[in-house]
């Protein structure tokens, strides 16, 4: 990470016209298509949140896709091959989505969750993804509840396109897809376009019209080895924590149609191991936000995973730490496969990584 990226590289300061060029030459290959009035994903599960925990709606709206990922996007993220064609969805198939969700909820849970938490797959906030009339009914529907989360770039958060909540009384968080606090890496490994300091800015418009924030950090983006991928996200969670309520890191996993992928198949990848998540979780227990992480994929060899002897009881102590927020969880579960990690963490060089799959 040490050489000086040339200036002609970039996009008018928009993300890598190589990364870009590479990242649609991968997407082109999907050919599957969906349904615009059926959500990409719906289900229950319990978050902590600065109010406590407690149990969530997520929603994952199919709304196009995300306007970056179709210029070329992110190296990880195969989300925008799940939307609909042609990238927009009007308004009444989103609200058929809605009703699906709705459905599954009242199907599933004793009573409305207290919280909801509404992804596009792109920027919520973004009115080609979700139009003003979309973004009103959406608040009005959920209204009653205790807390709302949405996700979006930081480039559409401002105070009008958050007062359709914050006028109904309704707690609203920002959940930004920051990956890290490092412009390099977030520029380098994960082709984002936008620096940390627009990150803060967001953060600071956010708190002005009432709304919280949530950072969402990429645990080992791809070009990093094992030790800075750790190093990078201590920091990151830490200079997060001076902005962010909650600082969620989210261990990589292979998606389909991505760079990512691409690497993985080559032997040039490997997801996070899951001792490492414990590690970041268990050194940064004292930063001055919640800290949480949920392992996608844990235990397979496209998610995040140790041995596969000990992965479940690991990822059951991440989950425990998520809720509780105690470190002394992670004294409770041992491996031999530990031995392993930590020469990956003292050995394995950019170079030549991955050095153990």
């Amino acid at each position: 990470m040490s050489s000086t990226p040339d200036p002609e590289v970039y996009e008018q300061g928009k993300g890598m016209d190589a990364h870009n060029a590479a990242m649609r030459r991968i997407r082109a290959r999907n050919d599957q298509t969906y349904d615009p009035h059926e959500p990409t994903r719906v289900w229950l599960d319990e978050d902590n949140t600065p109010d406590g925990v407690r149990q969530s709606l997520t929603i994952i709206l199919n709304a196009g896709g995300c306007r970056w990922a179709r210029a070329g996007g992110c190296t990880m993220c195969g989300y925008v091959a799940e939307s609909v064609e042609g990238g927009t969805v009007p308004h009444d198939a989103l609200m058929d989505q809605l009703e699906v969700c709705l459905d599954h909820e009242q199907e599933n849970a004793d009573e409305p969750c207290p919280l909801v938490k509404i992804y596009t797959s792109g920027s919520f906030l973004d009115e080609r993804e979700i139009p003003p009339e979309t973004r009103a009914a959406i608040a009005e529907t959920f209204a009653d509840r205790e807390r709302i989360v949405v996700e979006s770039l930081p480039d559409f958060v401002d105070r009008e396109r958050l007062a359709d909540f914050t006028d109904r009384g309704l707690a609203i968080d920002i959940a930004v897809g920051l990956e890290t606090a490092t412009d390099r890496v977030r520029h380098d490994c994960v082709n984002k376009y936008f620096d940390f300091s627009e990150f803060v800015a967001a953060s600071e418009a956010a708190d002005a019209a009432g709304a919280g924030i949530k950072a969402y950090l990429l645990m080992k983006p791809p070009f990093l080895t094992e030790s800075e991928a750790v190093a990078d996200m201590e920091s990151s969670i830490r200079r997060c924590a001076e902005h962010a309520h909650t600082v969620s890191m989210n261990p990589c996993n292979v998606q389909r149609h991505t760079m990512v992928e691409d690497l993985y198949h080559d032997g040039s990848y490997r997801p996070p191991w899951l001792w490492s998540v414990a590690d970041v979780l268990e050194s940064t227990a004292d930063a001055d936000a919640i800290v949480v992480s949920d392992p996608v994929g844990h235990g397979s060899d496209r998610g995040p995973h140790n041995c596969g002897e000990c992965d479940d009881r690991v990822q059951t102590a991440i989950k425990d730490f998520d809720k509780r927020q105690d470190p002394t969880v992670f004294e409770q579960v041992s491996c031999e496969c530990e031995a392993t990690w930590k020469a990956v963490m003292e050995r394995e060089k950019s170079y030549g990584m991955p050095l153990a799959r």
